[in-house]
């Protein structure tokens, strides 16, 4: 293991780096690859952008192209417990060891960069130097980390937006596919007010000749589809050249068809739940076989196995039977109504028991008005991520409008627990409203090691 000294320096280093705040832009992390030899040229690479799904889509291109043989590393962003979790290679995360040497080494790069600058523009005194976010330093920790490994395919989530993400740096030719999974409003003080803005931002990971798969419909689908006429980029989309049907569903996961250009996948499984999950399951499908046009070779056995074996951890995640116990890290409205569709359609139970804790710069009203008519009782509780808990007692007040019964429980923890005292085993208890919510909830039953953990999460802004 890395040395406490050196961990506790690095991760001081990335808090001060979140203190900071973030930017969007190209140009500091263009800098600061190209001082570190562009690593990102080493491999090949999927980039996944869109609204909501791109975490669990990324999971799942990854698992096939690992089932295929191929050494894949996979980033993603934010994370449940540790920060460790975003940089992966083969479904196994960077060690703590390899990621404080990793962060060291860019963090060196940065040093001499900003040496660089102060004497360029002041002899040496006094000049100014515009640092790399938390974001761009994790990107490229996360590029020399994949080029040291010499993997085959990196697959990355976009953090926000993606023509000025930090993840956007990788060149046309390396970047064999992109997908963007859905476009709905997000952001909207940063990537736009209206689907079409959103849209536009997120088309700039489309690249010129590229193979570009898509869930999007509507105003964002005509985006992407004028985009690809001007970049001369292949467009192919769900629900036209590629189309899916569900054949069965539980709480063990979901069976679909699938259907690319008249090639036919029959039955196949993916533990994730919920009918989203299996749109981001055909843009997977649609991202395989764009590679195969690029002439990867993954044959239907890997897909297969790929889909079987993805794991994607705090996203509709069944910890416990009898009571059942679900854990659902929906974080936003949109998220929230997608969860309550898949309890109305896919979970049996004879009561819900809701706990519920979400940050303070969330819409809760629209949260709570998603998915508390389900609940029989809630326990509101509050994540501990310092400064972005959300008062209780304005979750509170917002679940007196549906009259519902509930209680205020301050410890995740002590809130679960609470929850399982009062279920019957035929009862549901659904813990949802963050990511830190589920991270804390999810402890008792994984217990967690980690010492790179939520306080290493981004804010809301990058």
């Amino acid at each position: 293991m890395a040395k406490k000294a050196q961990i506790d320096d690095v991760a001081a280093y990335l808090q001060s780096l979140n203190q900071m705040g973030a930017k969007l832009g190209l140009e500091r992390i263009a800098k600061l690859l190209d001082a570190l030899g562009r690593p990102q040229d080493s491999f090949r690479t999927i980039i996944v952008g869109g609204t909501s799904g791109k975490g669990s889509t990324v999971a799942m291109i990854s698992s096939v192209l690992t089932e295929a043989g191929y050494r894949t590393g996979r980033y993603t962003s934010p994370h449940l417990a540790s920060i460790t979790e975003r940089i992966c290679i083969d479904g196994k995360k960077i060690s703590e060891k390899d990621f404080a040497r990793m962060i060291t080494v860019v963090r060196e790069a940065v040093d001499r960069m900003a040496k660089t600058e102060r004497e360029r523009t002041s002899g040496g005194v006094g000049g100014v130097f515009d640092h790399p976010t938390f974001f761009e330093v994790m990107t490229a920790a996360a590029f020399c980390y994949f080029k040291e490994k010499k993997i085959d395919f990196a697959v990355l989530e976009v953090g926000l937006g993606g023509r000025l993400d930090a993840t956007n740096t990788t060149n046309d030719a390396n970047t064999l596919v992109s997908v963007i999974t859905n476009i709905s409003l997000e952001h909207t003080a940063i990537l736009g007010d209206t689907v079409e803005k959103i849209a536009y931002e997120k088309a700039g990971i489309i690249r010129d000749g590229g193979l570009v798969v898509t869930a999007a419909r509507n105003e964002a689908l005509g985006v992407f589809e004028r985009t690809c006429s001007e970049r001369n980029a292949r467009l192919l989309v769900i629900g036209k050249g590629i189309t899916f049907n569900r054949v069965d569903a539980g709480t063990d996961g979901q069976i679909f068809d699938a259907d690319f250009a008249g090639k036919r996948y029959e039955h196949l499984h993916v533990p994730l739940l919920g009918r989203h999950q299996l749109e981001n399951a055909a843009c997977v499908i649609g991202a395989i076989e764009a590679l195969r046009l690029r002439g990867v070779r993954i044959d239907d056995q890997a897909i297969m196995n790929g889909l079987k074996k993805t794991r994607w951890p705090g996203r509709m995640e069944v910890v416990q039977k009898k009571p059942l116990v679900i854990l659902d890290g929906a974080k936003d409205a949109g998220a929230m109504g997608r969860l309550r569709e898949t309890i109305e359609e896919d979970v049996e139970y004879q009561k819900m028991i809701l706990v519920i804790g979400m940050s303070s710069d969330k819409n809760i009203a629209g949260m709570v008005d998603a998915i508390a008519p389900l609940a029989d009782k809630a326990i509101i509780t509050a994540h501990k991520v310092a400064g972005r808990a959300a008062d209780m007692q304005i979750i509170a007040g917002r679940m007196e409008k549906h009259s519902m019964e509930h209680m205020m429980v301050p410890d995740v923890k002590d809130a679960v627990k609470k929850a399982l005292s009062l279920a019957g085993k035929d009862d549901l208890v659904l813990v949802t409203g963050s990511l830190f919510t589920v991270a804390e909830a999810r402890e008792l039953w994984h217990k967690s090691k980690a010492r790179w953990g939520r306080e290493l999460s981004e804010t809301p802004k990058r």
